[in-house]
């Protein structure tokens, strides 16, 4: 079967480019949607915030874990098909989050049938944009489908802010369904890209992807919530990673068929973007975890408030990334990706002394505006500059071990930046507690045994409501320590996208040192 030819019929082009970029819309907005309505869903729904963090995290856990497996299983049922299938299961997800009522619904169908389903779209949409353009029109359709994400990403917060204030966080969700819907209904236009490879599955590699991608961060996530065998599932993870790599090599030099091939990782330039795509995933994944969290809970704005005041980070995020990817000209991508992660380490470091001290939103104005334009300038150079080196007959491979990189990237984030959040959280009410000398001894114990087991962020609001009967002063003194030790575990998880930046900004001198290479073709890559 041949390739669409951009030329022949350039009006359906652009309905099939605007088609796609529609699906990875709907990839992008659920997960900013799902975030500024935490606080809608916690009290809708009577469940705790660091339940509904875990489903988010498990949502980009499954998709890091399976992409690598779903990649070839597309390749084997069909992209088409895949495609479909991602969008039907992604549907399923979001409406389940119209209709849930306990978190046992949004766990299930959100997080896990849902990741499931972008496990098994972002690869397809790869290579369906291959297969259905060239030259040109190619290079216009993943410009087209990357644009569409930075717009998911900065009217995300705005529309659930909004949706979640004046009507409910679910309309949001429904939303999405029918969205998904349109883009079934067209999907026609859309023709499937054969696959010429091997129809033989690495099962072995596959459950080592799953275990050791999905072993590490499951550990952090039972850490999280207080769970036993943390360092277990630790330990299983990093040394299934180690017996993956080990695998894909025996598995090339004995000339059987790998997972992926192992050569990928041979060229530098590759495995700097892959670091770097994984940073700066990372990097996203901590902040959507914290700085939600501060202005529902800290400073107790709604949705909508709390979507406004995300609006520089995304904003600026959308046009620096625009601005880069038109007039980047003939800097080095290496040069910018380097000014996004220094930007980025720049601009939460700022927040991190500001978050005790401040009661309004417009105080985080000018340093999310400034991390915004970092992670902009890396979404605009960091894939291209990741796949430039891999031939175009391995360019689907590639592309699917670097959304394994971002995916396992942010669900890392996420997982990691909760997990401090909560446990510096329990460390310092606890401590702040045992120290008071207004709250009784018998109190003090009775918090002590709670935390242990049901830690969580909490406003002052909600907190005043379940300590009513005390006496005043006792009240005043545990919303007091509510207050020191959320904004002190709020400064923690903030570190975690601070030091991924860091990290980052070390890895952009390694990519300085080393040469520029030009794709293959003309192509833009995907998240």
């Amino acid at each position: 079967m041949t390739a669409r030819s951009p030329t022949a019929a350039p009006a359906a082009s652009k309905r099939l480019m605007i088609l796609i970029a529609m699906a990875m819309f709907v990839l992008v907005v659920d997960t900013s949607l799902m975030n500024v309505s935490i606080s809608a869903v916690v009290n809708d729904l009577q469940v705790t915030a660091s339940g509904v963090q875990s489903a988010i995290a498990l949502e980009a856990l499954v998709s890091a874990a399976f992409i690598l497996i779903n990649s070839k299983i597309g390749d084997l049922i069909g992209r088409k098909r895949a495609y479909v299938i991602g969008l039907v299961a992604y549907a399923i997800g979001a409406l389940a989050m119209t209709l849930a009522q306990g978190l046992t619904a949004i766990v299930i169908f959100w997080a896990i049938v849902g990741g499931l389903g972008a496990s098994l779209l972002l690869p397809a949409m790869q290579a369906l944009i291959h297969g259905n353009f060239a030259g040109p029109a190619q290079k216009q359709a993943y410009a087209l489908v990357g644009a569409s994400a930075a717009i998911a990403a900065a009217v995300g917060p705005l529309l659930g802010g909004f949706l979640t204030t004046y009507l409910s966080w679910r309309v949001g969700f429904g939303l999405e369904v029918v969205i998904i819907l349109a883009v079934l209904a067209q999907v026609r236009l859309i023709r499937d890209v054969p696959y010429t490879g091997s129809r033989k599955i690495d099962l072995v590699g596959a459950v080592l992807s799953v275990i050791g991608m999905g072993g590490v961060v499951l550990g952090i996530l039972v850490w999280q919530e207080g769970g036993e065998y943390v360092v277990l599932l630790l330990v299983v993870g990093a040394a299934a990673l180690v017996a993956l790599a080990w695998w894909l090599i025996r598995q090339k030099r004995s000339g059987r068929v790998s997972l992926l091939d192992p050569d990928l990782f041979r060229h530098p330039n590759f495995t700097a973007g892959i670091s770097g795509q994984l940073l700066q995933q990372t990097t996203l994944g901590g902040a959507m975890i914290a700085l939600p969290l501060f202005l529902q809970m800290t400073l107790e704005y709604d949705a909508m408030k709390a979507g406004l005041s995300l609006a520089p980070l995304s904003l600026s995020m959308f046009g620096a990334a625009m601005l880069a990817g038109r007039r980047a000209g003939k800097r080095r991508p290496a040069a910018v990706i380097r000014i996004g992660f220094l930007l980025a380490s720049i601009g939460f470091a700022g927040i991190i002394p500001l978050v005790p001290r401040v009661d309004s939103g417009w105080w985080l104005v000018l340093p999310l505006a400034v991390a915004g334009c970092g992670l902009g300038l890396l979404v605009s150079q960091l894939n291209n500059y990741t796949l430039a080196p891999v031939p175009d007959e391995r360019i689907s491979e590639a592309a699917g071990v670097n959304s394994a990189a971002g995916s396992f990237g942010l669900s890392f984030g996420l997982a990691m930046a909760g997990g401090v959040l909560l446990a510096t959280l329990s460390i310092s009410f606890t401590n702040l507690t045992q120290d008071s000398t207004v709250i009784p001894p018998a109190e003090k114990q009775q918090i002590t045994a709670t935390l242990e087991h049901d830690a969580e962020v909490m406003s002052n609001s909600r907190l005043a409501a379940q300590i009513t009967g005390q006496p005043p002063e006792v009240e005043a003194e545990v919303l007091a320590i509510n207050a020191e030790a959320r904004s002190r575990s709020l400064q923690f998880a903030l570190l975690v996208p601070l030091i991924a930046g860091g990290i980052g900004l070390v890895n952009s001198f390694r990519m300085m040192r080393l040469p520029d290479i030009k794709p293959p073709t003309e192509r833009v890559g995907l998240d």
